[in-house]
This record gives C-alpha cells, sequence and structure tokens, in this order.
C-alpha cells in the first residue's frame, strides 16, 4: 500500500502534467506545490524542468528554509518557495498550491473590475476570491504576510498583473478550482471581446449559485478520476 507522501507525488505529478495537456503552463515558470506528511515540508519542481517532464520522483522536497532535501541536482524556484511556503504554514489544511501564469488570467488580473459574476464558473467564487497587488517578481519573504493576508479562507486569488492562485485540501480540490477559475476568466474575457453590455445575474441569484456550490464539496473527485484516466492513456511516464 502507498504511503500519503506517495501518493502525492504521483497525485502532483498528475497535476503538472495536466496543467501542461491544458496549455496553462509557461515554459519552466510558474509552480505547484504539495504538502507532505512531515511538518513544514512540501513539493515542488526543480526549476530546469518543463511541466510536460515532471515525473513523481522528480519532484524536489523543500523544508521551511527554502532547502531541497535529499536532492542530488535541484533548482528551487525561489518565487516558488515564497508564494507556496507562505500559504502552507498560514493554512495548514492546505494540502496542494496552483499558480499559473495563463493568458486569460493575466488579462484578468490586469482588469480593475477583477472577476466578474457573469458566468456560472465564475459564481463558484462569488464575493469569496482574494486581490493580492502586485509588487514585482516574488521572491521577497516579507511578502508572504501580505500574500496570506489577502487569500485570507478562500479557495482562490488574483494576483493583479501578474496570474492566478488556488488552493485545495487536496490536489484535486485545487486542480478542481484553478480549473473553474481560468474558465471564468476565458469566459469573461471572450465576452467582453463582444462589446456587447454584460448580463449580471441577480445578486441573490449570484449567492445561491456559490452556495449551491458549497453544498457539493466532493464533485471535483469524480472529474479528477477521469482527468487520471486520460493521463494514464496519454502519459503514463508521469507515475515513474
Amino acid at each position: 500500500m502507498e504511503t500519503f507522501n506517495q501518493q502525492q507525488r504521483k497525485d502532483l505529478a498528475a497535476a503538472y502534467r495536466l496543467v501542461a495537456l491544458f496549455g496553462w503552463d509557461d515554459l519552466s515558470s510558474t509552480h505547484i506545490s504539495a504538502r507532505m506528511e512531515e511538518e513544514e515540508q512540501f513539493l515542488l519542481n526543480s526549476r530546469d524542468l518543463f511541466f510536460d517532464e515532471i515525473t513523481a520522483s522528480s519532484l524536489i522536497e523543500v523544508d521551511s528554509s527554502g532547502r531541497a532535501i535529499n536532492a542530488t541536482h535541484a533548482v528551487v524556484n525561489k518565487a516558488g518557495f515564497v508564494i507556496h511556503s507562505a500559504i502552507h504554514q498560514a493554512r495548514p489544511e492546505v494540502g496542494c498550491v496552483i499558480h499559473t501564469h495563463t493568458q486569460a488570467g493575466m488579462a484578468v488580473s490586469a482588469m480593475e473590475c477583477g472577476l466578474l459574476p457573469i458566468s456560472q464558473h465564475a459564481l463558484r467564487f462569488y464575493n469569496a476570491i482574494g486581490m493580492h497587488d502586485y509588487e514585482g517578481i516574488a521572491v521577497d519573504l516579507d511578502e508572504r504576510s501580505r500574500l496570506v493576508a489577502d487569500l485570507g479562507e478562500s479557495e482562490a486569488m488574483i494576483l493583479r498583473n501578474h496570474g492566478l492562485l488556488a488552493v485545495g485540501k487536496t490536489v484535486a480540490e485545487a486542480f478542481s478550482a484553478m480549473y473553474y477559475l481560468e474558465k471564468s476568466c476565458r469566459a469573461q474575457v471572450d465576452a467582453m471581446q463582444s462589446h456587447s453590455k454584460l448580463y449580471y445575474p441577480d445578486e441573490a441569484v449570484c449567492q445561491h449559485v456559490y452556495d449551491q456550490y458549497q453544498s457539493y464539496p466532493d464533485y471535483m473527485q469524480y472529474d479528477w478520476q477521469g482527468l487520471i484516466r486520460k493521463l494514464d492513456r496519454l502519459q503514463p511516464d508521469y507515475k515513474a
């Protein structure tokens, strides 16, 4: 039977491959992390690998100081450490953090209005998404406190002029949050490009849909299982 850490490695490697498969990656930039069983340790990618090259065994263990543990060759992404260590230290219930620089995500991050409640997907985050002002490339440790404060208890955050961030208790939950957030941003960009007046659902309806999403916390497991089956067919080497 696999240990918790072994399963985390496989799930995290799957998330990296899926992000690449969906076209959300940005060469070797951006990062995804997963908490390990050991206190204050998490898994992160080595900066010298593209997302479609990540395997379970290539993931590196990082401690609270940013040091790679038991790794003969690893390039720790400093910005990745700053962002992920901040959230893992402040939110012990978070098992996975995903950060992306997608075209739609960056576009919405530059909009003063932020994410608009104009699609069913976007209503998953209705009045429940963090906003973090741009401070430059996230390599300064003192930014961690502000990242954490701006995320609060939310499952997602827009990093202004930068990109998107999503968290979850599991890799499956974090991936689900990022999937819905990315689709919401793409829908918003497409709708705004139509130059048509946007229709906004009634506030009560928006809140009702948000509550509906909260009522079914396990629905993403079905999607995750399907995604794993897809990956097993297309790129089974992720588990190596």
